[in-house]
């Protein structure tokens, strides 16, 4: 059985929300093993002679707090797709009851505060790295230039400024999506709640179906 529309652009956009958790964990998770197992949100680095350190880290448990985060995104909306595709498929009756919708609305109201969170930890905590990075670094005007400078081993932040960049980006895409999926069963919500007008039955007269007080006098 065809899925109706907007719950198709809503099976789309969840995932895309599921490619957009991905990107932000594995960003996050190989950015943390490129700088030896160290959270650099919020962190500082010192010039070495020629090489970059790291001076300061943030607890590791922040970054896992944002790999989590996306990661439970991501597997709420794998789960959903293949609910739907399996009603679609097998079931055969798609309906949805408004008790799921208003169950669908409040996760989406904690995704939306948990992704706003994530979000500001990334910009904030990736401004603060780069503000270090910089300040060690009197010959760039960019962060991202510090990316081909050299490092103490066993640290590689070749693509330090790339992966935090790619995470956060992924994160506010992610937080768009989401509230378009809040419009959309919002819509589905309030469709529902409709009155449905009455289907005339055919086999009535249109004498049988006037009001009573309204026929119009015989002569």
């Amino acid at each position: 059985m065809a899925l109706p529309w907007f719950l198709l652009v809503e099976l789309l956009l969840y995932g895309s929300c599921f490619v957009c958790g991905i990107i932000t964990a594995a960003s996050v998770t190989i950015s943390q093993g490129s700088f030896d197992g160290k959270c650099m949100l919020y962190g500082s680095v010192h010039l070495n002679n020629t090489s970059l350190g790291v001076l300061s880290s943030s607890s590791p448990s922040l970054c896992y707090f944002v790999s989590a985060i996306s990661v439970c995104v991501a597997v709420f909306c794998f789960s959903f797709t293949l609910y739907w595709i399996y009603v679609a498929c097998f079931d055969g009756e798609v309906k949805r009851e408004k008790l799921w919708m208003n169950v669908t609305l409040g996760l989406s109201g904690v995704f939306l505060f948990f992704l706003l969170v994530t979000g500001c930890i990334l910009k904030i905590g990736r401004d603060r790295l780069c503000d270090s990075v910089l300040h060690s670094l009197k010959d760039i005007t960019r962060c991202d230039e510090a990316q081909d400078k050299s490092w103490l081993s066993p640290i590689t932040g070749s693509q330090f400024y790339s992966r935090l960049h790619s995470a956060e980006t992924a994160v506010w895409v992610n937080f768009f999506f989401w509230v378009i999926i809040a419009g959309l069963v919002l819509f589905q919500r309030k469709k529902q709640s409709e009155p449905q007008s009455a289907v005339e039955n055919p086999s009535v007269t249109p004498s049988e179906s006037e009001p009573f007080f309204n026929r119009p006098g015989r002569p």
